[in-house]
């Protein structure tokens, strides 16, 4: 890791709370029969609380379907309703606001999509696909002042703001297409991006570019990031903190250092087994996780990981037990018994049954 990168993470501000998540909850119902009468839910998020501070980077992976995205679409209202919890975003509820107030808010919280190809539309320039922000909210008086504005935007995200501007995105490569996204995402100048899978759909070697394109913004512009994605050597290079999500609940929250010098939960530990070697002499013993995600539908009783856990004992299988959260270093906190061997582990909470 560069000494830049660490300066970053170290430049959050953890006094300052942007984002307080507690007890979110978003199911889907099930319906069946004449009177559509519902049978059964999609526990897509069970019960997920997390903090995000001013200028801080919370890394979200886990296995594809485990909630990640729905916490992020979730969060910014792009999903209605929530089943249950709340979201304070700056000291408001996000769920209790409507109209103009959410519309006020949402300036302030901003996405970038996964997918560069279907995220933009197709009929609109990129002055206009950059600018449509800046003319809802008002915040431009006249076209020429959109206009320059947006060619500001788009050279601070590595674009030509001559050649570009007038162009669609069908005359654009991925990144080019993924760089117009954050420029579209910071045009308002958020406190808050969810960044949704942002690099997962770019090759490799521009996966780094848009990386640090990211960092850099942030340590200019001072805003959070809620960085979704399932690649764990993404988020350790991005992130001052990693929550790894199992079937919608988070498993572990730690500093990314020590998540990735040594993970306490075993899920974390067989996601970190698997990441590969840059040493190609390195031995590789990637620990095999067996069996398959269960269903969302009907989640395992206890903890929902115990069907593939090597650890797992009676109590982790039973309803009537609840699942312990240990703190076991400072902002080290993980959702299992084996947190309890940890010398100096606090309980602070604890997971109920499915």
């Amino acid at each position: 890791m560069s000494t830049q990168t660490e300066a970053r993470r170290k430049s959050a501000d953890m006094s300052n709370v942007v984002l307080s998540v507690r007890d979110l909850k978003k199911w889907y119902p099930i319906r069946k029969g004449l009177f559509s009468r519902v049978v059964a839910q999609v526990k897509a998020v069970d019960g997920v609380s997390f903090d995000i501070h001013a200028g801080e980077t919370l890394g979200f992976v886990g296995e594809s379907g485990c909630g990640k995205t729905t916490v992020g679409r979730t969060i910014l209202r792009l999903l209605d309703p929530v089943t249950a919890g709340s979201a304070h975003f700056q000291g408001t509820n996000l769920f209790d606001i409507q109209g103009e107030e959410l519309r006020a808010m949402r300036r302030k919280m901003q996405i970038i999509f996964q997918d560069p190809y279907s995220s933009l539309n197709p009929r609109m320039t990129v002055e206009a696909i950059v600018g449509e922000g800046l003319t809802v909210h008002g915040l431009v008086s006249s076209g020429k002042e959109r206009r320059e504005r947006v060619q500001e935007l788009l050279k601070k995200v590595g674009l030509d703001p001559v050649r570009h501007i007038s162009r669609y995105p069908h005359e654009f490569s991925g990144g080019q297409r993924q760089r117009i996204g954050v420029a579209r995402a910071i045009a308002l100048e958020p406190d808050l991006i969810v960044c949704d899978e942002a690099v997962s759909a770019l090759d490799v070697s521009i996966q780094a570019q848009i990386i640090n394109l990211l960092q850099g913004l942030q340590e200019e512009m001072g805003m959070s990031y809620l960085f979704i994605a399932h690649g764990l050597n993404v988020v350790e290079h991005i992130s001052h903190r990693v929550a790894v999500m199992y079937l919608g609940r988070i498993a572990e929250t730690a500093p990314s250092e020590k998540l990735y010098s040594g993970p306490a939960h075993p899920y974390t530990q067989a996601l970190l087994s698997a990441i590969p070697d840059t040493d190609p002499d390195a031995p590789m013993n990637p620990e095999v996780l067996e069996g398959e995600v269960p269903n969302p539908i009907n989640p395992p009783p206890g903890c929902r990981f115990h069907p593939r856990c090597r650890f797992a004992q009676d109590r982790c299988r039973s309803n009537d037990i609840p699942i312990p959260v240990y703190e076991i270093a400072p902002g080290h906190s993980v959702a299992c018994i084996l947190g309890e061997q940890v010398a100096g582990a606090v309980k602070i909470g604890e997971q109920t049954g499915a």
